[in-house]
């Protein structure tokens, strides 16, 4: 039974991460969307720690101290800040560095953290939950700041204003410029 509601949940994810996509003109992210979710390696770990209500990373977390699933997720798809953390030439604490992502990216992570905050809210679903969920983690993101304030700035244009103007926003003035 979780096998089944852990497709749907990813499948419904998928398809709520597509919608917004293609409102903003990035079709082709939006239909390759977190395709590794239906690999072996991220979608039987999904499986197993399905609960309904919250990322089965984090229950695999708990479990094992790290999550298997988000390892080899965040290493391939690109629209996760994580991708974007590489070592660097500069001399810095552990010699990693996070390296601005493409605004095509960071329009497809907005999409993302928006139809994850839908799944798993469901009704209770506001324009202000991925914004208060992004401040939840936000002191520990490991985020390059070109990075940060172009998902802050549309976070906040999202509760403030909603997806309508938010997405067309992205589309004329970020995408199609």
């Amino acid at each position: 039974m979780k096998v089944w509601k852990h497709f749907k949940t990813v499948t419904y994810h998928r398809y709520l991460v597509m919608k917004g996509c293609f409102k903003v003109g990035l079709y082709k992210q939006g239909l390759l969307h977190d395709l590794s979710k239906y690999s072996p390696s991220e979608f039987l770990v999904g499986a197993k720690y399905y609960q309904g209500n919250r990322s089965p990373n984090n229950a695999e977390r708990e479990a094992i101290g790290y999550s298997s699933a988000w390892l080899h997720h965040k290493g391939r798809n690109r629209h996760h800040y994580e991708y974007w953390i590489d070592y660097s030439t500069k001399e810095i604490a552990g010699g990693m560095a996070p390296a601005p992502m493409p605004v095509k990216y960071v329009a497809e992570m907005l999409m993302d953290r928006i139809a994850a905050c839908k799944v798993y809210n469901g009704a209770q679903y506001t324009d202000a939950a991925p914004l208060a969920y992004y401040s939840k983690g936000r002191e520990n993101a490991f985020i390059h700041p070109q990075t940060k304030e172009l998902l802050e700035r549309l976070l906040n244009m999202l509760a403030e204003k909603g997806e309508n103007e938010t997405f067309s926003y992205i589309r004329r003035e970020l995408l199609h410029k």
